[in-house]
């Protein structure tokens, strides 16, 4: 009794103990965090200590034994729900939450199926130290008298936790120089400062991001402005305005990877139709996603403005109140009529708001379908209604129109009503895969139905129709299956390749017919908003972008991905490993260097547009760059 209320420091330790070790064991067993050296395993070893030292050390203030304990419990609880909230968040996105991401509230209440399927029975092991905290505070200490811990043992125990503090952060330094300043590398923060110390730098770079606002100014365009002309490609002369004045139907496919086009689950093919169209279309066959934690509000961010998404967050929450020169604005200065049709609440990624800074004439949401429990699926309707009810929408635009059409079968969990299945699922360990090739083949054949519709109601001969993969629909969490059906294993190579998304131009009198022709071009999402105005015969020669033409014969083979990333004609860059394309092999990193700096610059610089807001001062940029 005497020895215990000397020890009151007790309950503090056993609660840093339990929360240190069970964090590291999640490292182990949760994220695929990579460890290369004994160096990099040391680090992930101790860097949660020293924050949970801090933060339950500052129980030893408290006079009360009730409220220390209280104040250890609660805090236990908030710290094993963020590691919990991580941990989900991590098996479907493979990342970590970010500030901006806990802010998209009006998100959570359509994410339904997609997060139930990613909680399992076992999750409430990630609360067992809190269960036994409780239990030790509840009938173990009862009868133990509270004595506060005296300045001089106050000290040194906080001491203690600067001093692993600082080692964690100079080991780290020494393994990975400039670490802080890799702030789109979220991997590489966790792994080196902690997750609970990346959350409150998290929390640091959100209120640093929200003063770059306040102290911007339109001077800032001068360098970007500059890079930007320096870079600019002219548009292939055979094809810019090659559909002037023709309606412009764009089709984001949800979660549509290239691995599936000309591919089959047991000799069914999955995309059948899109497999015939690509004969009649220009198809892009290294075209690659480029979102980050927005997802498909991340690609319409892209498609729109022909600039980077965020490192953290979606830029459709984070900065929709910012001017932008969008593509819809520009068509609507052209006499198009402008809209999207996606048959979702209005509000889901905030597209209500944002939608208005890009410049839509109109959103099809929700409420402008018939939607019924026997046409809607997983997140909503299927796509064959959506479809047929779209295009009697369009029979009521005004003409020339340019809409945006979001599809939601292919949509994580993927499931599927049996009438609807047109294949077998595949055999694997991986339900998420085995369900994804099936809801595939439905799209593909709603697109069927789509174009034949088209083509009924008199709208197919003035239009082009643009199809792309809006992002990944199997994450890496599944490439054991992913292995299994490639037949190789998924390497960091094969990862980036398979971050490669479909792209269908299609354009009617000019590629039908078997007119068509694949292109083999290293490009990404950026580049669409130039392609397609270009096509249009509308001149972005003064544009802020940083995307370029698909057609022009100077397009540079270049697509770097939010986390720096990059792949060229001849190299991947990943996992800081330069790969040859041709070897699948790792090469000397100095083959890589020269692509280095450029994917720096266009990252640094499209966020200062974001964070900047710099937009607004587009309309005085002509008057500031002499």
């Amino acid at each position: 009794m005497n020895r215990l209320k000397k020890a009151n420091i007790v309950l503090p330790v056993i609660a840093v103990v339990m929360l240190w070790i069970k964090t590291y064991i999640v490292y182990k067993t949760s994220f695929n965090i990579k460890i290369e050296n004994f160096m990099q395993e040391l680090i992930l070893f101790i860097n949660p200590l020293s924050f949970l030292l801090f933060i339950f050390g500052l129980s030893l203030f408290f006079k009360s034994r009730k409220t220390r304990n209280r104040y250890i419990m609660v805090t236990g609880l908030i710290l094993s729900f963020v590691l919990y909230a991580n941990v989900a968040f991590y098996r479907f996105f493979t990342d970590y939450l970010t500030l901006p991401v806990l802010f998209q509230t009006n998100n959570f209440a359509d994410l339904g199926d997609s997060a139930a399927t990613e909680i399992k029975w076992y999750d409430f092991l990630y609360f067992i130290d809190v269960i036994l905290l409780f239990l030790l505070t509840k009938f173990k200490q009862k009868d133990v008298e509270m004595q506060p811990i005296n300045k001089v043992n106050r000290r040194a125990y906080f001491l203690v936790a600067a001093a692993i503090l600082f080692l964690n952060i100079g080991l780290a330094e020494t393994e990975r120089p400039q670490l802080l300043t890799r702030t789109f590398d979220r991997e590489m923060l966790v792994k080196n400062i902690g997750t609970y110390n990346y959350h409150l730098y998290d929390i640091f770079l959100q209120s640093k991001s929200s003063a770059q606002r306040a102290m911007a100014d339109g001077s800032e365009l001068i360098d970007i402005d500059n890079y930007i002309k320096a870079n600019y490609v002219k548009p292939n002369k055979d094809m810019f305005g090659i559909a002037k004045n023709k309606n412009l139907i764009v089709v984001s496919l949800e979660s549509m990877q290239n691995f599936v086009i000309n591919n089959d689950v047991y000799g069914q093919e999955v995309t059948p139709f899109l497999n015939d169209l690509i004969k009649d279309s220009y198809y892009f066959d290294e075209f690659y996603h480029q979102t980050g934690q927005g997802k498909t509000s991340d690609s319409e961010f892209i498609l729109e403005n022909s600039l980077y998404p965020l490192s953290r967050g979606a830029v459709f929450f984070t900065h929709s109140g910012n001017e932008y020169d969008a593509m819809a604005e520009k068509l609507n200065e052209k006499g198009y009529f402008t809209s999207t049709m996606h048959a979702n609440n209005k509000s889901f990624w905030n597209r209500d708001i944002m939608y208005q800074a890009i410049g839509y004439d109109y959103f099809y949401s929700a409420t402008d379908y018939e939607i019924t429990p026997e046409n809607s699926v997983g997140w909503g309707m299927k796509d064959m209604p959506f479809f047929e009810q779209s295009v009697d929408l369009m029979q009521t635009m005004k003409q020339p129109f340019y809409t945006k059409m979001i599809t939601l079968t292919n949509h994580h969990p993927f499931k599927l009503d049996e009438e609807d299945k047109f294949i077998s699922e595949y055999d694997s360990k991986s339900g998420t895969l085995n369900r994804y090739f099936t809801t595939v083949r439905y799209m593909d054949e709603a697109v069927k139905e789509f174009f034949q519709k088209l083509k009924d109601e008199g709208l197919y001969e003035n239009s082009i129709i643009v199809m792309y993969g809006d992002h990944y629909g199997i994450s890496e969490n599944h490439n054991e299956a992913m292995a299994q059906y490639l037949g190789k294993e998924v390497t960091p190579f094969v990862s980036t390749n398979l971050q490669r998304v479909p792209l269908i131009i299609h354009i009617p009198g000019v590629t039908d017919k078997g007119k068509g022709k694949t292109i083999s071009k290293v490009s990404g999402q950026i580049d669409l908003k130039p392609t397609m105005l270009h096509l249009l015969g509308v001149n972005t020669k003064n544009d802020i972008q940083f995307g370029e033409d698909l057609f022009s014969q100077d397009h540079h083979d270049f697509a770097v991905f939010r986390d720096g990333s990059f792949i060229t004609k001849d190299y991947i860059y990943t996992d800081n490993a330069c790969y040859s394309k041709e070897t699948e092999e790792p090469v000397e990193e100095s083959l890589c260097e020269p692509y280095k700096e450029k994917a720096r610059v266009e990252l640094d610089y499209s966020d200062k547009i974001i964070y900047g807001d710099l937009l607004r001062f587009y309309e005085n940029r002509e008057d500031q760059i002499q």
